[in-house]
C-alpha cells in the first residue's frame, strides 16, 4: 500500500497557533488558490523568512527567523521554528504538521500546542506560491490575515520579489502589508 507524498511546512505560525479556521476569504471573497503540487522531498529542509504580515505571535522575534522541516515515518512533519530576540538569544518552537489536502500537499494543518501528547489548536497553512526550483515559497491561509514569503536564502532578488508581489495580488493579498524580515548579526546563527 503506498501512501500519498508527505508535504512539508514553510515558516509560519511561529510561536503560537491561533485557530485560523475561517470558512473563506475576506468579506465573502473566495480563499486564495494554492499551488497545484508540492514535492515533500524538495520542500524539506531549512527555510528563511523573507517577509511577513506582522502578527502577534512573532512579536518577540527581532530577526533571523527560520523554519526546519523534517519528514516523519508516520506521514507528518516535524517543524522547528527559530528566531533571534533583541537580547541576542534565540527562541525556538517545535510543532507538527499534517496533510489537509493529499491531492496537492499544498494545504496543511499545523499545531505548536501539545497537551498530554495530543496536538491542539490546528491552524490552516496553505502554500499559495512556489518557485519551480523551490528557491522561494509563499504561505497564506483562507482569511488572508497572515502570510509569509520564504526563501532558501535570507534574501531574494528584485526580480523574484516582483514576481512574488504579482502572485500576492493575484491571490487576493495586498503586497504592501508584507514587511521585510529583519536580519541581525549573530554569533551563533548557525548553531
Amino acid at each position: 500500500m503506498s501512501r500519498p507524498p508527505i508535504p512539508v511546512l514553510p515558516v509560519a505560525l511561529l510561536f503560537f497557533i491561533p485557530v485560523l479556521a475561517s470558512g473563506g476569504g475576506r468579506g465573502g471573497e473566495a480563499p486564495p488558490t494554492t499551488v497545484s503540487r508540492v514535492d515533500p522531498a524538495r520542500y524539506a529542509g531549512l527555510w528563511h523568512e523573507v517577509a511577513r504580515i506582522p502578527n502577534r505571535f512573532q512579536k518577540s522575534c527581532a530577526g533571523n527567523t527560520t523554519a526546519q522541516y523534517t519528514l516523519r515515518d508516520d506521514g507528518r512533519i516535524d517543524v522547528v521554528n527559530r528566531c533571534l530576540r533583541d537580547d541576542g538569544t534565540y527562541i525556538e518552537a517545535r510543532g507538527i504538521a499534517r496533510i489537509a489536502d493529499p491531492e496537492t500537499n499544498a494545504r496543511l494543518k499545523v499545531s505548536f500546542v501539545r497537551f498530554l501528547g495530543i496536538s491542539l489548536f490546528w491552524g490552516d497553512y496553505w502554500i499559495i506560491g512556489l518557485d519551480p526550483d523551490y528557491r522561494w515559497a509563499v504561505v497564506g491561509e483562507p482569511s488572508r490575515k497572515t502570510g509569509w514569503v520564504l526563501g532558501r536564502e535570507p534574501v531574494l532578488s528584485d526580480d523574484e520579489l516582483e514576481k512574488i508581489d504579482r502572485l500576492l495580488t493575484d491571490r487576493g493579498y495586498d503586497p504592501g502589508r508584507f514587511v521585510p524580515a529583519p536580519r541581525k548579526p549573530s554569533q551563533d546563527e548557525d548553531a
